[in-house]
């Protein structure tokens, strides 16, 4: 496909990109939209030495139940305006700042890879910063097509005159200048209700990062994300994937089912409330086999009953009911890897975050499903954090922090429509062409 000058075709690729620099700010933002909860968690930055990445310090955080949010997509803005005020203001009270803008987590409008190697002529004979632009321009161009927006982009290798593996092209002198990137899209209306939202809470979008990079950054180590690793967000309604390779962010997909699924497998079999079935799942839920689980006898309270009315049942039932959804999942998982191809980039370990990976011996059982080491991944604490935030449930929210302050870890674009978002997608089209 050719855009001003430039051909774009699908292709893949798995190796090294430049990173852009970006300068420290006193305060970092990022609000993580769930379908279970809303998390807005605040950082502080401190300048250090030249050349230096900023010190970063937790201030503070706001988490609330979520509302209008279904599968990761918003349905109901007013309530979902609600529940993002109280818990951006939760969190400013205790950081004492007022934000203005914030990097958010996207989850919804179906987020896809999209692999391409996007190729541009040097007019003068040495590129230049022009020949960059159209280059990402063609890229951006290529993949905002059938209703669907470019949320993310990252650069996996440049290639001059066929030489393979240049970090920074500028100035160089050559004739065809081609790169091999890697595009991350959504549906276009779930993306514009998320902006909206944003922008009915006073918030302008400072970026938007997919949350399966995030969820990735905070729950693996960077030696990980080079050898090669599969990361699973197990969130309230949607799951999402993450594939590295060579310390590259190569593919992400997401499936619309999670620990919500498992929570109303458990009401329907039980016949509970859902609130008293998401009690059930985090206090009993195991995956576990143990000869005592028909013994360990727990009480709960029924469906549609009056108050006192209370039914028991034993872990043994529970996990009869849990260890099917969760192999379904896991199958599902393998499925789109192996579709996709990516089976083998993932470096045969896999790691399980989110809300959903809190059922005790999910990692062993999903070790049997997919005949891989799988591990639970939690995010590294800020200095400053509470120790309450060291689960599974907030690798997004702290991914989302490791992004802003390192903007190698992600390369943001989006659409140049005006409409979109009042103007935030327009800038995030400057932010992408100086990234290249």
């Amino acid at each position: 496909m050719r855009n001003n000058d430039v051909t774009v075709h699908p292709t893949r690729g798995d190796q090294g990109r430049q990173r852009p620099t970006r300068l420290a700010r006193e305060h970092i933002g990022v609000l993580d939209i769930g379908t279970s909860k809303i998390v807005c968690m605040i950082a502080n930055t401190r300048p250090t030495i030249a050349g230096a990445a900023p010190i970063t310090e937790f201030a503070g955080i706001g988490h609330q139940q979520s509302a209008g949010i279904k599968a990761g997509v918003i349905i109901d803005l007013d309530a979902a305006e609600h529940a993002v005020r109280a818990a951006v203001a939760q969190a400013e009270r205790m950081a004492g700042v007022t934000l203005d803008e914030v990097q958010i987590g996207v989850a919804c409008g179906r987020l896809k890879s999209n692999h391409f190697t996007a190729e541009a002529k040097i007019e003068r004979g040495v590129v230049q910063a022009s020949d960059l632009a159209r280059l990402s321009d063609g890229a951006r161009s290529y993949t905002e097509k059938d209703g669907r927006v470019l949320v993310h982009l990252n650069r996996l290798v440049y290639a001059l005159d066929g030489a393979v593996g240049i970090r920074d092209p500028l100035g160089m002198a050559g004739r065809l200048l081609s790169a091999n990137l890697h595009a991350v899209t959504a549906d276009d209306a779930p993306l514009r209700n998320l902006l909206l939202l944003a922008e009915r809470c006073y918030l302008t979008p400072s970026g938007l990062v997919p949350t399966s990079l995030a969820s990735a950054l905070a729950a693996t180590t960077e030696d990980e994300r080079r050898l090669g690793v599969t990361v699973v967000d197990i969130g309230a309604g949607v799951t999402t994937i993450a594939v590295f390779a060579d310390g590259q962010y190569l593919f992400t997909d997401t499936l619309a089912q999670g620990g919500g699924h498992m929570t109303y497998e458990i009401a329907k079999f039980l016949a509970a409330p859902l609130a008293e079935s998401e009690r059930i799942k985090a206090v009993y839920g195991t995956m576990v086999v143990a000869a005592s689980d028909e013994r360990d006898v727990f009480s709960y309270s029924l469906a549609g009953e009056p108050d006192g009315v209370r039914q028991t049942s034993n872990k043994a039932r529970l996990r009869s009911v849990l260890r099917p959804r969760v192999q379904s999942l896991l199958i599902h998982v393998r499925d789109r890897l192996d579709a996709a191809g990516m089976a083998a980039y993932g470096g045969g370990r896999m790691v399980l975050t989110g809300g959903g990976a809190q059922v005790i011996g999910l990692a062993n059982f999903a070790a049997e499903v997919l005949a891989r080491p799988v591990r639970i991944g939690r995010p590294s604490l800020l200095a400053g954090s509470p120790s309450s935030l060291n689960g599974p449930a907030f690798a997004t929210a702290f991914g989302l922090l490791a992004a802003a302050n390192d903007p190698g870890a992600a390369v943001l674009a989006g659409s140049r429509r005006p409409d979109l978002a009042s103007g935030y997608l327009g800038r995030m089209g400057q932010w992408l062409r100086e990234s290249f």
